[in-house]
């Protein structure tokens, strides 16, 4: 999980710094501390179910709506 970035001779630090940006954004390493950062209770069954059948509607609705 660490990022490494080695500045090549003739280098600029500006260059350096984005290319350690790039690299930590393309680990996804922040996004991964951002989501476990706070504790989210799980879904119930019922609370589950809903937002599947919801998910359902919404893609026949789009699959209808595609061929017209």
């Amino acid at each position: 999980m660490t990022v490494k970035v080695i500045k090549n001779d003739k280098e600029s630090v500006d260059r350096v710094i984005s290319r350690f940006n790039k690299k930590v954004q393309a680990s996804r390493i922040l996004l991964k501390k951002r989501t476990g950062r706070y504790f989210k209770k799980d879904d119930t069954r019922r609370i589950t179910r809903t937002k599947a059948v919801k998910r359902e509607e919404y893609r026949a609705i789009r699959e209808k709506n595609r061929f017209a």
